[in-house]
């Protein structure tokens, strides 16, 4: 059984002409969010044993919160590829992960999390900031996960 996770950072700054956007980092209001999911998820005692993460500012400060609430010691992966990725190349990044990582979570952007959602799951909605997605599969490696083994146990959005 592999187990995925996928969240959408949380709030960002507002647009500013003179900031890039891949350079834009959560909020006050964004940060204060993620804290909030991230001790929730925290509370139900769920395993985590690699975090990936675009290293746009916004998706690496949600992820580093989220791996401090989880007692995460080890590093948060950043892979250049989950900023503007397109569903193929984020079901290659989760296909080339290692065997013995049994549970991963995914920190990234829209559209790419919503489609990539929709394929596994058949999602029907927008992947709201700060949403989080638990999808198990039923097979033992990263490289058979598809839509046909996939079953998805929950959907939230920040309160």
């Amino acid at each position: 059984m592999k187990k995925l996770y996928i969240l959408r950072h949380t709030k960002k700054e507002d647009e500013d002409l003179n900031i890039d956007d891949y350079d834009r980092n959560l909020s006050k209001e964004g940060i204060e969010e993620a804290e909030k999911i991230a001790k929730d998820f925290a509370n139900k005692n769920l395993k985590i044993d690699l975090i990936v993460a675009s290293p746009a500012n916004r998706t690496r400060q949600t992820a580093e919160i989220f791996a401090k609430y989880l007692n995460y010691n080890k590093t948060v992966m950043l892979n250049d590829v989950l900023y503007m990725a397109f569903v193929n190349e984020l079901l290659e990044t989760i296909s080339y992960t290692f065997d013995t990582i049994d549970s991963m979570m995914i920190v990234g952007h829209n559209p790419s999390l919503t489609a990539l959602a929709v394929t596994l799951v058949g999602f029907k909605e927008k992947f709201q900031m700060g949403g989080t997605m638990e999808i198990d599969f039923d097979c033992d490696s990263w490289i058979d996960i598809s839509k046909e083994n996939a079953k998805l146990i929950s959907y939230e959005v920040p309160k």
